[in-house]
């Protein structure tokens, strides 16, 4: 789940309120397999607290002063690949959700979510899941559509993306293709009637092969190479 799997995993709350900086507190630092062991209340301070701290995830609020939550994202993913950034914010708009995404966050949760909500997501991104909404993945979808990336950007075109189709085997495509859907492990294991595990090794092996961290980045790889169609 994180390098120490020996002790809790390590974790960094950034929120400009100090209200929320302490009720995320509260929430994490009840749970046993995890630790807070940070906090910062912009995104520049977030940074410098990733450099000095190495924390397996943060909790990254959006909307702040200084640096605001999405360049703090892409300065802590591009630095730390091995920190996981879960995006809090106050809504599910689009104009945050998706840009956090695009820069690097495993997924996001509302800040009126229910204290387990919260520890199940941030213990599903440290487990190498996702935690977005099937609804929000949708979005990721039609955003990738609106801003299409540079020729360079899209593996060469055709024959970029025919040579990651030919280093995917058919089982892992597939994979991809149900995990482009939305669905969860349990879920694409129920439909290939498939241990958990075994989609698990499959989602290891597709990320590998696409370079990317985590299944965030993998659907967008998917479509923005054109490896998997839009929908």
């Amino acid at each position: 789940m994180h390098e120490d799997s020996a002790g809790p995993a390590k974790v960094l709350v950034v929120d400009d309120q100090r209200l929320m900086l302490g009720a995320l507190r509260v929430f994490i630092d009840h749970e046993e397999d995890l630790v807070v062991v940070g906090e910062a209340q912009d995104g520049r301070t977030a940074v410098a607290q990733c450099r000095a701290l190495r924390p397996d995830l943060v909790l990254m609020d959006l909307q702040m002063p200084v640096l605001d939550g999405v360049e703090a994202t892409r300065a802590i993913t591009g630095e730390f690949p091995a920190t996981r950034v879960l995006a809090v914010t106050t809504f599910s708009s689009e104009d945050w959700v998706i840009p956090a995404l695009r820069a690097g966050a495993s997924g996001y949760v509302l800040k009126d979510s229910e204290p387990h909500e919260i520890v199940g997501a941030v213990r599903a991104v440290l487990a190498g899941e996702s935690a977005v909404s099937r609804g929000v993945a949708a979005t990721l979808i039609r955003s990738v559509v609106a801003d299409p990336p540079a020729p360079r950007a899209r593996a060469d075109g055709p024959a970029g993306a025919a040579a990651l189709r030919r280093a995917l085997s058919e089982r892992e495509l597939t994979v991809l293709e149900l995990l482009c859907e939305g669905l969860s492990n349990k879920e694409i294991a129920a439909q290939l009637y498939l241990s958990e595990p075994t989609v698990k090794s499959h989602l290891s092996h597709v990320l590998t092969k696409l370079g990317v961290r985590d299944r965030v980045q993998a659907v967008i790889a998917a479509y923005r190479t054109g490896l998997v169609g839009i929908p």
